[in-house]
């Protein structure tokens, strides 16, 4: 035991040197993150987030939520009187799925009359706002005066 005594401290003295051999970094030995990768995302980055947004899981995934709304809507006794600034979510979100590259808004009153301004790619576009709007429960008429503006 007496010898075993030594070997052990002496192994945790040469453990303890060899841990504070490496001495820590300081702000002019850490490398400079900041300066090597800019913040401003990829152009593939963002062309890859502009395609996940308008693919057809997003798209499906809006539609749910929509018809969730509106059961929740249902359940609650709401369908006769429903909040502004719900029913052009709903609309807004209902024409971000389905009308891709759409620079759309989307405004509400309390009669259920949604106006829709903004622009669209082509005419097959400008032609789907009316049904696809008219498909929220709550919009009892639909005002466009979106326009087709090509993509720049």
């Amino acid at each position: 035991m007496k010898k075993l005594a030594p070997f052990f401290i002496s192994g945790l003295l040469l453990l303890g040197a060899a841990a504070c051999n490496d001495p820590s970094r300081t702000t002019q030995s850490a490398p400079d993150t900041v300066n090597q990768n800019p913040a401003s995302p990829a152009a593939q980055t963002t062309q890859e987030a502009k395609e996940d947004a308008q693919s057809e899981l997003r798209r499906r995934q809006l539609n749910q939520d929509i018809r969730a709304r509106e059961e929740r809507n249902n359940l609650t006794g709401g369908d006769a009187q429903r909040a502004e600034a719900d029913l052009a979510s709903e609309v807004r979100s209902k024409l971000e799925a389905n009308i891709p590259g759409g620079q759309l808004t989307v405004a509400a009153d309390e009669q259920g009359t949604v106006t829709v301004n903004g622009t669209v790619n082509n005419q097959d576009q400008l032609s789907k706002i009316q049904p696809l709007a008219q498909e929220i429960k709550g919009v009892k008429n639909v005002v466009n005066k979106a326009v087709v503006a090509p993509p720049q």
